[in-house]
């Protein structure tokens, strides 16, 4: 296979070849530069993490699991550094071209995942999700992709970066192989694709999206509720003060935890860092243990609120990023005022727990737009059932 994308760690060769038989047999995938492959060195999207770690004593679950479905390892895809951002612009192996909207960011972290999916090189690939990596790049680049219920499926061999906000995630071009790939990964067929209780509209963070973004999303909205056959108003944010506040306490508590994970690398090893992940790690210190330890009882408050609204069956509707993908020479302003939005967007599965699936359903001047759907907790398997049977019934895939 040759990387036309720019998708795959360069000098890396981790093929493996898929079991003679399983449910994937035939597919190819990738795995997103946090995964370890066993004897192979797991680089985190930075030259000095790869040069201070030894090779990896085993592979990690998740990537044996697509294995031994059948589905054969392409290779590693290059990640944000230690997997913190969201453009998918690494400083030292570059931007994974985002094949379905030219000349725009593929959304990070799990860039090269996006990218080598849409691109059409790997049929599927895994990446992360801790606020945003799978919705974020899903929605950029259009693909279905799912963030599951946080401690659904086990990180073991994956680098930590917020333990308490990190999942797997991974990423397809239909919504049937997104949910053939969560079976394997589940160990647990997805049953039917009954739909569920009534379809909650996000008011709050479609006030994040770009008026365009909303319009265009609309018809689709008009379908979802069609489907499911009720609609309720909701505002996520209230009480608490507002989306944008709710955002401040999850980049609190992740801050803290990712020195906790990080910080004494950082301290010794003293890393070369690309300019925006240095500052980022410069200001995760300024976060003190009294601000994180009173976003606690907060987000547990929420969690707990926004798991009631939805009482086991109900769906949260809400776009998966304010707008299509930012161009990849966007000024710095740009970039941290979209990030600012989509973070704001995604700290609600986050901070809650929840499953999020993003659908490829709509084009802004010919990129990709994204709609998202969350369910309550360990809804995983009825979500991608739920993909699956709406997009089929539509006639709407990708589109791209």
């Amino acid at each position: 296979m040759q990387d036309t994308l720019g998708a795959f760690v360069p000098g890396t060769d981790v093929r493996r070849p898929g079991a003679a038989e399983g449910p994937l047999e035939g597919l190819t995938f990738a795995a997103k530069d946090i995964y370890d492959i066993e004897g192979e060195v797991t680089g985190c999207g930075n030259p000095d993490w790869a040069r201070t770690h030894g090779p990896a004593a085993a592979t990690a679950p998740a990537v044996q699991a697509l294995l031994d479905a059948g589905a054969e390892l392409a290779g590693k895809t290059i990640t944000d550094e230690l997997a913190y951002s969201l453009n998918g612009q690494n400083f030292h192996y570059g931007t994974p071209t985002n094949a379905n909207a030219p000349g725009r960011i593929p959304g990070g972290s799990s860039s090269g995942s996006a990218s080598a999916v849409a691109g059409g090189l790997v049929d599927l690939a895994l990446g992360s999700d801790t606020g945003g990596s799978i919705r974020v790049p899903g929605s950029y680049c259009g693909l279905f992709g799912l963030r599951p219920t946080h401690g659904r499926i086990p990180l073991e061999g994956i680098m930590p970066l917020a333990p308490s906000f990190d999942t797997v995630g991974w990423f397809a071009r239909d919504a049937a192989l997104l949910r053939r790939a969560g079976e394997v990964l589940f160990r647990e067929a997805a049953g039917d694709a009954a739909a569920p209780g009534p379809l909650l509209i996000a008011e709050d963070a479609f006030d994040l999206a770009e008026p365009a973004a909303e319009e265009l999303l609309g018809p689709h909205i008009g379908r979802l509720v069609t489907r499911l056959g009720r609609v309720e108003p909701v505002t996520v944010g209230e009480p608490g003060g507002g989306l944008g506040a709710w955002m401040t306490r999850f980049r609190a508590l992740q801050a803290r935890e990712i020195w906790a994970t990080h910080g004494a690398w950082i301290t010794e090893t003293k890393p070369r860092f690309g300019p925006e992940i240095a500052e980022r790690f410069a200001w995760v210190r300024t976060i003190s243990d009294a601000e994180a330890e009173a976003a606690k009882p907060e987000r547990e408050a929420f969690a707990e609120r926004i798991a009631a609204v939805l009482g086991g069956e109900a769906l949260l509707c809400l776009p998966s990023a304010p707008g299509i993908a930012p161009r990849t020479d966007a000024s710095a302003e740009t970039l941290v005022d979209h990030r600012t939005r989509t973070l704001s967007l995604t700290c609600i599965a986050a901070l809650a727990r929840l499953p999020q699936i993003t659908l490829p359903l709509a084009q802004l001047d010919g990129c990709p737009l994204g709609l998202s759907l969350v369910g309550p907790p360990g809804s995983d398997l009825t979500l991608l059932a739920f993909a699956e049977a709406f997009t089929r019934e539509a006639d709407t895939g990708p589109g791209f």
